[in-house]
């Protein structure tokens, strides 16, 4: 998540629902565990033969901060005891996974980017189903945008050729790289693969060529020729929670566009929050920045065509039912707000 401007007084701090379980009055960065399994949560709440207990539904914690695993009730409510898998003494299954993510719990809005939201719990529930279901992200090399703690791009990571993980700030930057250092062993893959680097949307794409200096530690995240040209391959780019002003929208979808029309052809996967607060202009709660967003790219309708005629170059943009995309990481509540986009960079022939 790409934080944003404003001034320096009275620096109002946020929360993410993530995050409720967590010490409230902690200060500075903490570490959660997220779990996750090769099967997604809806399994486990079935019954002894892995068929789903009429009426069942998951009760997932709303806390990141190591409490107990989500647990199944029936329609009145009685716990539906798990007997598939055997569970380790820490209360985990023997095929659990562990994402380990340093974040803050709170943070002012110039530094959201050090929390973690839904909207990069459901697309990295997404990118798991993936690579646990499919070979389609497999040996790709992928972007994320906006990454803010990285989780999106470190899930992403155990089956990528090469992943950049990109926002902008030194202190996000630093903690995407703590983040990469915490998982690389756990989730197997080769930090010299994983490239977090500064993407500034103020300045689009590509990124100003930098060199390393030593006495600039912040020089790390600076982008080489090299590495430009390996990012305008990337097949794959993710971005989550990146759209809730229309100001950060507008330098979003410009480094969006500029980047997806280099190169070979990408597909973009977004999620976002919606977000609703009264609206003077509309009389009315609206979710900030959604309608903006919307006009960035044409939807391709159920039958793949587009909904307006005279299209020119540029976005074309599908929703992603959600029902499709199973839950993974227990450690969190979907809830109703959240959706998902698929975006490609169309040229009309």
């Amino acid at each position: 998540m790409e934080a944003g401007g404003g001034g320096e007084a009275e620096e109002e701090q946020v929360m993410s629902e993530v995050h409720l379980g967590c010490p409230p009055r902690f200060s500075g960065l903490y570490l959660s565990r997220f779990t996750f399994s090769s099967l997604p949560l809806e399994h486990y709440a079935g019954g002894s033969d892995g068929e789903h207990s009429g009426g069942c539904e998951m009760a997932a914690a709303t806390s990141s901060c190591d409490l107990p695993d989500a647990v199944a009730v029936d329609d009145e409510g009685d716990l539906v005891l798990d007997r598939r898998r055997r569970r380790k003494r820490d209360g985990r299954r023997s095929d659990d996974h562990v994402l380990t993510v340093q974040h803050g719990i709170t943070s002012s809005l110039q530094s959201v980017g050090l929390q973690v939201w839904k909207a990069a719990m459901l697309l990295t529930d997404f990118v798991l189903h993936k690579s646990f279901t499919s070979s389609e992200f497999d040996g790709v090399t992928a972007m994320e945008i906006g990454a803010g703690t990285g989780l999106v791009g470190l899930a992403q990571a155990r089956v990528a050729s090469k992943v950049f993980i990109t926002d902008r700030g030194t202190d996000i930057l630093d903690n995407c790289l703590a983040n990469v250092h915490l998982n690389s062993s756990t989730l197997k893959f080769d930090e010299a693969n994983i490239h977090v680097r500064e993407l500034d949307w103020r300045t689009s794409w590509p990124p100003p060529v930098g060199t390393r200096d030593a006495s600039d530690p912040s020089s790390i995240y600076l982008w080489a020729a090299s590495e430009i040209e390996e990012a305008e391959k990337a097949t794959l780019l993710l971005a989550a929670d990146v759209i809730y002003s229309d100001g950060l929208t507008d330098l979003f979808f410009n480094t969006v566009r500029q980047l997806m029309s280099r190169g070979v052809e990408k597909v973009l996967y977004l999620t976002l929050e919606k977000r609703y607060n009264f609206s003077l202009d509309d009389l009315d709660v609206v979710a900030n920045g959604y309608k903006h967003f919307r006009t960035f790219f044409a939807v391709r309708d159920g039958c793949g065509g587009l909904n307006n005629a005279a299209f020119k170059p540029g976005l074309v943009g599908e929703q992603i039912d959600l029902e499709k995309v199973p839950q993974y990481i227990r450690e969190y509540d979907r809830g109703d707000d959240l959706e998902m986009w698929k975006l490609v960079y169309c040229c009309p022939d």
